[in-house]
């Protein structure tokens, strides 16, 4: 029978939302500690679902988190890596870890947790039926399966309907997907490789949360006939001193790589819900499911307690509640006899109840290490801070290190030791790492991910945001009888003068960390080409030797060469010659590294820091790897100015083909703009550069006497002028998104298409993620259409690249995504763009 198969404890504790996995150190004010107190008395939960990172509802995240006292949760199909980027030139896997953040962010805000599958955001897809084949449906569907046995929730919301009105294939096919979940999580035939670990699951119903349909046949609300019930999600918190909705903006604010920052609304909001699967309801989302301590049998004296803690709260004197709560946890601890949603219930209440009783005690603890990185076989220095800030008395028994997979690797003799509120105990713990204790690279980034999905092969990993700490202490402590025990990452904690207290992630990194100037390295001709690598270390004396390696008839000077570093963090540069072989049309260049602990050569990791004000630091080891092209390119002019929008990479690969590129800001609009033989305007320049509004007319009167401007994609939304051209040009949002879909040239003689360079069909080879985005939809006849394409199925689109004379100069605008393809390395794509910017 089911009811035999357990949970192991470490599943659990992964799907508890503790500061294990926070980056700062929580503390809890009084409207907090209420809140967290009625919270005990309730249990029940949802999940909401959707594809992407900010397509949640945070107000309905935050209503049932915060005001109907439910385990919330967020299912997020991807991490997002397929949006745009508005805050950086982060891309694709880069992107994904930046939004992973910003939902982690937004969470702390709104009280609920976050989860993801492995679906990975290949872009924009036009229906549910494209989008499930290149996700690999089955797993993609395992994982939501496996999220939903592991949180059990009594609800279902999703954030699209199950149809075309959903308005992208991968929200259209996050609800088909979570109907199918529904009824999959509690088949015992479904993925039963996962009950070895879990139990299935009987979701009582799935809704559609329908407020969100802004296209298509429902343009503010579903007709009646799909209308279930209204939810009034706008209420106010008074223990938090703020609405729902507020919280809500809050929340959404954090995705600022998406321009999401919200304003926020202190009236009310009600959101239909629509009934999808499941029961059936007309009143509320937990119509039929018992959210008390009566769920579960012979509870009545732990409910008791909990009422009892709550009603003799004291916010002046919070410990006074202390022994209630311990005999409640106690209480817990002594059930006899479980069954799965026992159990399932008593673990959460058991966590919740401890961050209570540290909370209503003052009680800090926390392990800092005095280097925020660390590679293994290296020492460690730990600072532990514990405080006891009330009257209650409290003995620290045992502190304990251990690394993810739980082994202990050292302990503090110093012990037991009274805390009080007098006097800080801090002592040092020093701990020499294993050899083999791994980086911390991003779980679903440490194989290559393919197309529509990350390779990931470790079942407890599956669902989470992010990895477990890769060290963590255990702290015992005794109040009264009882002993328990709070687990807190090991982080770094430093104080900035313009920012003061801050922290991060402890890094486990390599000893000897190498990157290449570029990932991409162009070579014009087959002469040979030095290349500059730079070796950081990770530790004191880290030395070794670097070896480059490539294809078939490279020759490499010298074939390797020794680096000694004798300070942790300090770099070396090394240079290496490439000759190619006379016949190379692409290679990839690998470096390969051995380490004086090593007796063989390894392939070595880069170092890439991603720091934003609004996300804790995140750090990627990626391969140290380039790719090697000599494509065949014909360039005319030198000199580019290059305005920046919403941030990409194109000024660096422009400078690869010989360009020299300016990046102009608004006081170099005063300079003399006839020097540059182009200018172009970044992605979403107009959106994002509001200098642009009073310096377009100047650009504009660069092209009349001569010049050439390249604009690239634009959105309508926030633009800072109203016509991007010299004559009308409206931008829409239709874009091509299979990127193989075929080019016709409407004019095969255009300019664009022959000088400098002849482009063919072949050109448009190998593009990744789409033919281009934000098309124009309507504009002067003055305008030329270059290419015609179409998605299969769709009509032609015109609107993707448009050229146009304006005075002696002229004007382009491309919704083509170069921005994409010239990183990529896709050379028809360098050859097309270099034809927009040649006289």
């Amino acid at each position: 029978m089911m009811s035999r198969i357990k949970i192991p404890v470490f599943l659990l504790c992964c799907f508890l939302n503790l500061s294990v996995l926070a980056q700062t150190p929580k503390t809890l004010h009084s409207g907090e500690i209420i809140l967290a107190l009625k919270k005990l008395q309730v249990l029940g939960s949802a999940l909401y679902i959707a594809a992407h990172p900010d397509d949640e509802n945070t107000a309905l995240l935050a209503y049932l988190a915060n005001d109907r006292l439910m385990r919330t949760g967020y299912l997020s199909l991807t991490r997002g890596d397929g949006g745009q980027n508005l805050i950086g030139a982060e891309q694709r896997e880069l992107l994904g870890l930046i939004r992973t953040q910003e939902l982690l962010q937004a969470r702390r805000l709104d009280g609920a947790e976050q989860f993801f599958t492995r679906a990975n955001d290949f872009g924009y897809s036009k229906h549910a039926e494209e989008t499930k084949k290149i996700w690999d449906k089955d797993k993609v569907l395992a994982d939501m399966v496996w999220v939903i046995r592991k949180f059990r929730p009594d609800v279902i919301v999703t954030r699209f309907p199950p149809t075309r009105d959903a308005g992208h294939g991968h929200h259209e096919a996050s609800s088909q997907m979570a109907i199918e979940a529904f009824y999959a999580a509690a088949d015992p035939k479904k993925f039963p490789e996962q009950l070895k670990f879990v139990e299935v699951w009987q979701v009582k119903r799935v809704l559609w949360d329908s407020y969100s349909i802004r296209r298509g046949q429902f343009t503010n609300q579903p007709p009646d006939s799909l209308k279930t019930f209204t939810v009034e999600i706008g209420t106010y918190n008074p223990l938090l001193g703020k609405s729902h909705l507020v919280i809500a903006a809050e929340s959404r604010s954090m995705h600022k790589s998406q321009g999401f920052g919200a304003s926020k609304p202190r009236g009310g909001r009600t959101d239909n819900m629509s009934h999808l699967a499941g029961d059936t309801t007309k009143t509320n989302l937990f119509e039929g499911i018992i959210t008390t301590w009566a769920r579960i049998p012979n509870t009545q004296n732990i409910q008791t307690l909990l009422q009892k803690a709550y009603q003799e709260f004291s916010p002046e004197k919070p410990h006074l509640i202390v022994p209630q709560l311990l005999a409640a946890y106690q209480a817990l601890e002594q059930y006899p006899r479980p069954d799965q949603t026992a159990r399932y219930w008593l673990e959460l209440k058991k966590a919740e109840i401890k961050e209570i009783i540290a909370a209503c005690l003052g009680l800090w603890i926390e392990a800092n290490g005095r280097t925020y990185s660390v590679s293994p076989g290296d020492s460690l220095n730990i600072q532990i801070e514990a405080v006891n800030r009330c009257p209650y008395p409290v003995t620290l028994n045992s502190i304990t290190l251990l690394d993810a997979q739980n082994r202990s690797l050292a302990k503090l003799d110093k012990l037991p030791q009274k805390l009080s509120g007098v006097d800080m105990f801090n002592p040092e713990l020093k701990v020499l790492l294993p050899q083999d204790i791994p980086f911390t690279q991003p779980y679903w980034l440490q194989k290559a991910p393919l197309k529509g999905i990350f390779q990931v092969d470790d079942l407890a990993l599956i669902g989470m945001p992010e990895n477990t700490s890769a060290l963590k202490v255990n702290f015992e402590v005794q109040i009264d009888n009882f002993k328990l025990t709070y687990t807190r990452s090991v982080t770094y904690k430093w104080t900035k003068a313009d920012e003061g207290e801050l922290y991060r992630s402890l890094e486990i990194t390599p000893q000897a960390m190498v990157n290449l100037e570029d990932d991409l390295l162009i070579f014009a001709s087959n002469a040979p080409k030095t290349i500059k690598i730079n070796v950081k270390a990770g530790k004191d004396n880290a030395s070794g030797l670097l070896r480059p390696e490539l294809g078939t008839g490279w020759k490499v000077e010298p074939a390797e060469q020794v680096f000694q570093i004798s300070k942790k963090d300090a770099e070396m540069s090394l240079e290496f010659k490439l000759t190619p072989p006379s016949n190379f049309a692409a290679s990839e260049l690998k470096i390969f590294i051995k380490s004086a602990s090593d007796y063989s050569f390894k392939p070595a990791y880069g170092l890439h820091r991603i720091e934003y004000p609004h996300i804790p630091i995140q750090t990627l080891f990626p391969e140290a790897k380039a790719v090697l092209q000599k494509p065949d390119i014909q360039l005319t002019g030198k000199n580019i100015g290059y305005i920046q929008g919403a941030g990409d990479d194109i000024p660096r690969y422009l400078r690869q083909l010989g360009y020299q590129v300016s990046e102009l800001g608004e006081k170099d609009m005063e300079g003399d703009l006839a020097k540059f033989d182009a200018i172009i305007a970044g992605v979403r320049a107009y959106n994002t550069q509001d200098w642009l509004k009073h310096d377009h007319e100047k650009l504009m009167e660069y092209v009349k006497n001569g010049g050439i401007y390249v604009v690239q994609y634009h959105t309508n939304f926030r633009m800072v002028v109203s016509n991007l051209g010299p004559y009308p040009l409206e931008i829409g949002r239709e874009r091509v998104s299979v990127e193989e879909a075929p080019m016709r040239f409407v004019d095969e003689k255009h300019p664009l298409l022959n000088y400098p360079n002849k482009i063919t069909a072949q050109d448009f080879e190998g593009w990744v993620q789409e033919r281009g985005l934000y098309f124009a939809q309507k504009w002067d006849e003055k305008y030329q259409p270059v290419l015609g394409c179409h998605d299969p199925g769709e009509k032609e689109l015109l609107g993707g690249l448009l050229y146009a004379e304006y005075g002696k100069g002229r004007f382009v605008y491309t919704g083509l995504s170069f921005f994409r393809e010239l990183p990529a390395g896709v050379i028809g794509a360098y050859r097309l763009f270099v034809n927009l910017i040649s006289k």
